[in-house]
């Protein structure tokens, strides 16, 4: 059996919430007037997307950059929203964190994103997002990307507990082995059944 963790931290996309970034790239396009490929191309392949949120460019420069290279000019914020409103709680999780809460197990959320998702997701008041949350390392304010060790050490330093005694779970397999190499106990995410069963084997019994 695992050693029971002082403290878990959950990714953020496909982990709490699911999101359809071909929505967000339709969204996109009816704002900008560019084609739906086009779009994906210009902010996946072109490194757009990575840039803003590892934070190396701000929500103006990407807006800039992405008319540059769309031939097209639209309003910064109603591309932000067409680009911000792809998410959907995954309410089965929701159980999962009320059992932590009731065990008093502290956890926050450690993820890939940039500002203008995390602002969107706020906003819309999700349980995952407000009460019992205690700390939340997000890749665009720390300057650095899973599996980056850096945002590992960022975020340890904020649990304020040994790596060996912090729980991940991320649906990625290379940010999973990423917090493992930090000495992280880290399991990939496939369903919240599964990470109640991996908590189980800790000795962390939720209730649920």
């Amino acid at each position: 059996m695992a050693m029971r963790p002082a403290f878990i931290f959950f990714d953020l996309g496909n982990v709490l919430f699911a999101f359809d970034r071909d929505r967000a790239f339709r969204q996109m396009a009816a704002v900008s007037g560019a084609p739906v490929a086009h779009v994906a191309a210009v902010v996946m392949d072109g490194g757009l997307q990575a840039s803003l949120e590892a934070g190396r460019i701000s929500w103006p420069e990407f807006h800039a950059e992405f008319g540059r290279r769309t031939g097209t000019a639209c309003d910064p914020g109603e591309l932000a929203r067409a680009a911000s409103d792809m998410f959907t709680l995954k309410a089965d999780m929701i159980p999962v964190l009320a059992g932590l809460e009731r065990i008093d197990c502290p956890f926050g959320i450690l993820s890939n994103t940039c500002g203008i998702h995390w602002d969107h997701l706020r906003a819309g008041g999700w349980a995952p997002l407000t009460g019992a949350v205690s700390r939340i390392v997000l890749s665009h304010e720390v300057g650095a990307t899973k599996p980056d060790p850096r945002i590992f050490a960022v975020a340890a330093e904020a649990a304020g507990v040994a790596p060996h005694d912090i729980f991940f779970t991320d649906d990625l397999p290379e940010h999973v082995a990423g917090a493992r190499a930090v000495g992280w106990d880290a399991e990939l995410f496939t369903s919240a059944g599964g990470l109640l069963a991996a908590l189980h084997d800790r000795g962390m019994n939720l209730g649920v």
